[in-house]
């Protein structure tokens, strides 16, 4: 599954004459800040402003298809299905159904596929993703914002859209499968009440849950260049003095300025990339030193070579890494995998044996 820079690329790709002119002309125009969100945002406030009138030789009725365009190679760029084998989707949800807890796991997410929702299937673990009903089920706001619903329940919350979501009427509905695209990141300015629901809703549920007392969010993945999610974050964590951000970052400090610099501003957020952190808003280089006794094996599952050969740095930022520290809570006798060349198989080293 590409990040949003490759799939950018991949989606203005697969267009074709004056609509892959005109995404090219947008993401050249929008210049460091353009991915394939911040150009369907320009791409619908050219459909709401533009009416006959045309800018890079498209109209209003133009961008509106061409929006349609986009959304649909998304969708056939990140349908891609849940492999069978274990994977770092089907650790985390036996990570998250394998302990009893006093309050529901909560996810919230960006991506638009559906794999989330193959692996709890998979594992028959129940959730909700603030959708209800059998035949289409309906987007249901009231039941999002509370907590009625048992701990053993998780919560999956997509706050830019998913595939299988589509209107029907004045209601938002999942249909299933992956034909339907027209609700992948609907902007956060939407003309329509009805689609603007379910993003308001899921914002809203993000905020309450940081304001919760004592609540802990961990972040993987995330790059905090969403100036939406990122508002929510620093309002919330300046109200909630003890709410905490754990954000594990893939790449080097110098890299991760966004997620740094919310770190530098609000103490209860952590950064841990992979050569160093930002802790309590002090920036400081990782030196590990001699590890106490019986420590080489729990260090063992965050510290180490990404890739064989490679240097010894922070591992938690890759999400399969980070997956696997997860199912490691729980294990018994599990090797953590070390992943290596492309093209090669994984090898599970003894000597990184958890207890």
């Amino acid at each position: 599954m590409p990040g949003v820079e490759e799939l950018t690329l991949r989606a203005i790709a697969g267009l074709d004459g004056d609509y892959k002119a005109a995404a090219e002309s947008i993401r050249v125009e929008l210049g460091s800040k353009a991915n394939i969100e911040t150009i369907l945002t320009r791409i619908r406030l050219l459909q709401q402003a533009l009416g006959p009138a045309k800018v890079f030789n498209l109209d209003a009725e133009g961008y509106r298809d061409l929006g349609a365009r986009i959304c649909m190679q998304i969708g056939q760029v990140v349908g891609a299905p849940l492999p069978t084998d274990r994977n770092a989707y089907t650790e985390l949800v036996s990570w998250v159904g394998g302990t009893l807890r006093t309050h529901a796991v909560e996810i919230f997410t960006t991506n638009y596929d559906l794999l989330f929702e193959e692996a709890f299937e998979s594992a028959r673990a129940s959730y909700f993703d603030g959708f209800t009903g059998g035949n289409a089920p309906f987007f249901d706001p009231v039941t999002v914002a509370s907590d009625d619903l048992p701990p053993r329940w998780s919560r999956l919350w997509k706050l830019h859209g998913s595939l299988g979501w589509a209107l029907a009427g004045d209601r938002v509905v999942r249909r299933g499968g992956r034909e339907a695209t027209q609700l992948v990141y609907p902007d956060h300015l939407k003309y329509e009440l009805t689609q603007k629901q379910p993003y308001s809703a899921l914002f809203e549920r993000l905020r309450k849950f940081l304001l919760s007392p004592d609540t802990l969010l961990l972040t993987s993945g995330f790059s905090f260049r969403d100036a939406h999610i990122c508002a929510v974050l620093d309002e919330a964590l300046a109200m909630n003095a003890n709410a905490s951000v754990l954000a594990f970052q893939y790449q080097k400090v110098a890299a991760e300025e966004p997620a740094c610099k919310l770190a530098c501003d609000r103490p209860n957020v952590s950064v841990y990339a992979a050569d160093g952190a930002v802790i309590g808003g002090i920036h400081g280089d990782w030196r590990p030193g001699e590890p106490p006794k019986n420590w080489d094996e729990i260090r063992a599952t965050f510290w180490g070579q990404r890739w064989p050969g490679g240097a010894h740095e922070f591992l938690l930022g890759d999400f399969a890494l980070f997956t696997r520290f997860c199912a490691l809570a729980q294990a018994t006798d599990l090797s953590r995998t070390v992943p290596v060349a492309p093209g090669s198989t994984e090898v599970d080293t003894p000597e990184e044996k958890a207890a």
